[in-house]
């Protein structure tokens, strides 16, 4: 039998600007008790959380775990017996590489109801504060999301030859550490070396850094880069150098705004 007197909110509060919140997601923030939040959720998000409202870190990254993931599902489970309203915050979208699912199948499996509030993923977000179109005629007629991150540091383990789509764009999400091994077998697979392709850091904050450049390249352009990083593999990069809009006037409170250009390809 479901327990009717708990229940659990996903929350997906996009990459990073909370202007891109959705209206439902920054009313849960506000009538929360409980908020339960990862690392990549924004400090301008936090910011929307009331005061008194008891705030829980259990960021991940590659190597350094707050919590590992099955304490924070146990952490879930004790939260939901307090009849408190629980948010369970994600970057991005919780059900694109954020193991959103995950945490809601073991709700169920523990009849806790849930809700599921879905955000603007990096790959959609990010790549138009670049300026880069995921799909455009002519250039891309469709859009491959793939995580560039083994579980378990397994080997990375892709289809390449149907990555290698001229007609696709590629977005990758965790490809940091593997991005020289991706693109040279992405190269391997018979994707022109020459492929324009991008690097988005810290996208759609006052912190966004891009990199322009190509696939031959990508690796040791990115060398100074640091997490959380989209990369962007297709022709639709190309026009990055005409629609990059947020850039232009953002650009100057950026660590990096000094040597933007000299890092472009």
């Amino acid at each position: 039998m479901m327990n009717e007197s708990a229940k659990i909110y996903l929350v997906g509060t996009g990459p990073g600007d909370p202007d891109l919140l959705t209206v439902k997601a920054l009313r849960l923030l506000q009538n929360a008790d409980v908020v339960i939040y990862d690392r990549l959720v924004s400090e301008g998000i936090l910011q929307q959380i009331p005061a008194g409202v008891s705030k829980i870190y259990v960021g991940k990254k590659s190597g350094n775990h707050t919590l590992p993931q099955d304490e924070i599902n146990q952490l879930l489970l004790n939260l939901a017996d307090t009849e408190r309203t629980i948010v369970r915050l994600k970057g991005g979208d919780p059900f694109i590489f954020g193991r959103g699912s995950e945490e809601a199948l073991l709700l169920a499996q523990h009849d806790i109801q849930f809700e599921i509030v879905p955000g603007i993923t990096a790959a959609s977000a990010c790549t138009t504060y670049a300026g880069i179109p995921l799909t455009h005629r002519g250039l891309s007629q469709g859009v491959q999301m793939i995580t560039g991150h083994s579980q378990s540091d397994k080997p990375l383990t892709l289809d390449w030859k149907s990555l290698a789509d001229e007609n696709k764009t590629i977005v990758i999400y965790m490809g940091l550490t593997n991005i020289k091994f991706i693109a040279e077998n992405l190269m391997k697979a018979g994707l022109d070396k020459n492929t324009p392709a991008a690097a988005v850091q810290n996208g759609t904050t006052f912190r966004q850094y891009c990199v322009l450049t190509t696939l031959a390249k990508l690796d040791s352009d990115c060398t100074a880069l640091q997490a959380p990083v989209i990369f962007v593999i297709g022709k639709v990069v190309a026009l990055a150098e005409k629609l990059d809009w947020f850039e232009t006037d953002n650009a100057i409170e950026s660590d990096f705004s000094d040597n933007k250009q000299s890092l472009r390809g």
